[in-house]
């Protein structure tokens, strides 16, 4: 139906302030607070839509859907 979408996969979350972001550089690493082996969250337009595994294809990154959330639960979360 060629409509746009934003899809972003998410692998963690991380908290800095200012001062330690400027001091990020080439190398640097940033704890984020989900573990290895853990599901990635799936976004469609910033709205949680599944959850899945990141995988490699053909030497490229891909991501595996793994479970897609409930009707119901998506609707919740348009509100």
């Amino acid at each position: 139906m060629d409509v746009p979408l934003q899809v972003t996969v998410e692998l963690g979350r991380a908290r800095l302030t200012i001062e330690n972001l400027l001091r990020l550089n080439q190398g640097s690493v940033v704890e984020l607070n989900q573990l290895i082996g853990e599901p990635l969250n799936i976004l469609v337009n910033n709205k949680l839509m599944a959850h899945g595994e990141a995988v490699v294809v053909k030497d490229k990154f891909a991501i595996r859907i793994l479970d897609v959330v409930s009707p119901e639960r998506r609707i919740e979360s348009l509100r």
